[in-house]
């Protein structure tokens, strides 16, 4: 049997206004992106929810034909999670309008017995309490890769806390690590974090990049640069999820892997802000993923 990633995450609708027009109802969710990026390399094992009579057939047919198995997705009576946002005109920021979290705000995450054989389990940024009540049921040995987001660390920063010292690699933004930290230096950020204990931090930097560290090593993997984004939403979540299936996909999550895994996310990245929604991350093939990765190669390469 092959390899396969546990995500546990959110499937949700947002309804998405930037400079390229409004769209409403476009399929999103974190564990979405992660999910439709890591199925690249691995069978994805999904674990969320969404409304028992809003969720369109479309989009379970798009996920399960690429690779993720959704016998953890549960239907439950009510409506799936919907955010609304506005993206600034140089999508440096957002504002949200609207968050209903319909089926979400009841949320308990139930991982199914044969999703304890992942080897990787990739939390997305769900409240602190579920992701800890998930890392109690998995298997010793398991990977652990995890985000959060700024509304837990404003709000449960002590769960948040406890959720970093039982992570492997945690996967956030540059603010997030200044919120955690209350330091605006990348650098001392990311050590600050690794005390905690985490082995390995990455900070995404958007159009800028990301950045790998760990207690002896700092690496850095660049964004493709773009003439037109379009929607930004799902981009970090597309980088983890690509990142995480490289994992996998190697059965190594050495300092090695995560260098090149880091560059498969960036890749998968740039593709996600260049439309509303998901369906190009998933429809890409691997040759067009392979020369994107190869972009990123020259653009660090001291050759010629």
């Amino acid at each position: 049997m092959s390899a396969s990633l546990l995500v546990v995450g959110s499937v949700a609708f947002d309804t998405i206004e930037t400079r390229a027009g409004k769209h409403q109802d476009v399929l999103g969710g974190a564990a979405t992106f992660i999910a439709l990026a890591a199925s690249h390399f691995c069978p994805v094992n999904l674990v969320a929810v969404v409304g028992a009579n809003d969720f369109p057939a479309k989009h379970t047919e798009l996920l399960a034909s690429h690779g993720v198995d959704l016998e953890g997705l549960e239907r439950a009576e009510g409506r799936t999670f919907r955010w609304s946002g506005v993206y600034a005109d140089d999508f440096s920021s957002r504002r949200t309008l609207e968050t209903q979290l319909g089926v979400f705000e009841s949320f308990n995450p139930k991982v199914p017995k044969n999703y304890l054989k992942s080897r990787v389990v990739m939390l997305g940024n769900i409240h602190p309490a579920l992701q800890l009540k998930v890392l109690d049921g998995l298997n010793k040995g398991v990977f652990v890769i995890a985000d959060t987001m700024n509304l837990w660390i404003d709000t449960t920063p002590d769960l948040v806390n406890q959720l970093i010292t039982r992570v492997d690699l945690l996967v956030i933004n540059d603010e997030e690590a200044t919120m955690l930290t209350g330091e605006r230096q990348m650098l001392v950020a990311a050590r600050k974090i690794l005390a905690q204990g985490p082995k390995t931090v990455m900070i995404k930097r958007g159009e800028h990049g990301a950045y790998l560290f760990t207690k002896e090593t700092v690496f850095f993997a660049p964004a493709i640069p773009l003439h037109d984004v379009v929607d930004p939403t799902g981009a970090g979540d597309s980088f983890a999820g690509g990142l995480a299936g490289y994992l996998v996909s190697q059965n190594d999550t050495g300092l090695a892997a995560m260098k090149t895994g880091m560059l498969y996310g960036a890749a998968l990245a740039s593709i996600a802000v260049g439309v509303f929604g998901p369906e190009p991350l998933a429809e890409i093939d691997r040759a067009a993923l392979e020369s994107r990765v190869a972009q990123l190669r020259r653009l660090v390469s001291l050759a010629g």
